[in-house]
């Protein structure tokens, strides 16, 4: 099976508002048109890949074909998405078989969906790869509804399009004769009165035309606490925002919740923003046997002014007693809560000091927080 493949490449990108072709842009470490170039180079069948560009990018298309292995042509576009295809279906050098057609601004398409097309298209010469649509689908003139349309028998089309070489390039110089234009290769093949058969392809391969198409770039933010609270009597002991049974208390000017001092610090330190000396100190009164978890929400409101969220937060409990294995759970459910995430991302560990150091003669506790967080 001898493939030919034409990469649409010849866009401006005007809508993407970047400087130049917007397949140059960098997603994940690369320009955009390589992710599809580099599956294509990776297909056994591929015989040949042609990349149809604008005069002003061939430099650059060059110097990125240098990375592929399979044999490959650049080839100035023409005034259209459609004329530029016909251009590459012409220059392919050798007599093809079949013949996948894809945008260079669709860089999440899958090996598998390609798999797929490439068998369907022995048997039906047509072929074109899309997903049902999810959303009701108005027909609009001016501003108001005139038709509401099945939604039950209407596909986003995607790339790639696949045909017999022979189908394709007929239903292009059709096109030409006739004075024939469409948005994509299928339709060319329809006016031909081909039937074109649809095979599911998927909803992330999405194509790359404003910025908001771009997956966002998240920024990650990593944080470490570390508190230490002293036992002592007539209190009550205070752990992650629960009250743990026990003959003593810790000793401190809040509540000593040395669980919740030490997340705290953990995302203030991600932050930037100090430690928990500077923002409660404990020469303030009204700081005086009050709530950590009250303090815990302060943090967080200038976490969320910060744009910021918790991705996740590992807390360990170094305490000889007492035994806290029963209320970990009950812990990450309240701290979980607090932080407005689940449940999955907060992870409370307790460990002893067999009985070595302060805490191992049972003087007090020790907690350590790691937390990272992440933009919104």
């Amino acid at each position: 099976m001898k493939v030919g493949v034409i990469v649409a490449a010849a866009g401006s990108g005007t809508r993407m508002g970047a400087e130049g072709n917007k397949i140059f842009l960098n997603l994940d470490g690369k320009p955009i048109i390589m992710h599809s170039l580099e599956l294509f180079d990776a297909i056994e069948e591929v015989a040949e890949i042609v990349v149809v560009t604008r005069k002003v990018d061939l430099q650059n298309i060059g110097a990125l074909m240098k990375n592929i292995s399979t044999p490959y042509q650049i080839v100035v576009g023409g005034k259209d998405r459609q004329e530029s295809v016909y251009r590459g279906l012409k220059s392919l050098s050798g007599d093809f078989d079949w013949v996948l057609i894809h945008d260079a601004a669709r860089p999440y398409l899958t090996g598998c969906v390609v798999r797929r097309g490439l068998v369907a298209v022995r048997e039906y010469l047509a072929v074109g790869v899309g997903v049902p649509v999810k959303d009701t689908i108005k027909q609009v003139q001016g501003s108001f509804v005139v038709n509401t349309l099945p939604r039950e028998e209407l596909w986003a089309v995607q790339t790639p399009q696949i045909f017999a070489y022979n189908l394709i390039l007929k239903a292009h110089e059709e096109a030409i004769k006739v004075g024939f234009t469409a948005t994509d290769d299928c339709a060319l093949v329809e006016n031909l009165g081909q039937s074109v058969h649809m095979i599911e392809g998927d909803y992330g391969n999405l194509k790359i035309t404003t910025p908001e198409d771009l997956p966002k770039q998240r920024e990650f933010l990593l944080g470490f606490g570390y508190d230490v609270h002293r036992f002592t009597h007539d209190r009550p002991l205070i752990l992650g925002g629960l009250e743990i049974p026990h003959e003593k208390g810790l000793l401190g000017h809040s509540d000593a919740d040395v669980v919740t001092h030490a997340v705290m610090d953990a995302i203030l330190g991600a932050m930037g923003k100090g430690d928990i000396g500077e923002h409660f100190p404990d020469t303030d009164p009204k700081y005086e046997g009050v709530s950590s978890i009250g303090l815990l929400k302060q943090v967080l409101d200038v976490l969320w002014q910060e744009r910021l969220e918790i991705n996740n937060v590992d807390i360990t409990i170094i305490a000889q007693k007492p035994k806290l294995s029963p209320y970990k759970q009950s812990m990450e459910e309240t701290l979980a809560n607090i932080m407005q995430v689940s449940q999955a991302r907060v992870n409370v560990k307790a460990s002893t000091c067999e009985g070595l150091g302060f805490v191992g003669r049972e003087e007090g506790i020790v907690v350590q927080a790691v937390v990272s967080l992440c933009s919104r």
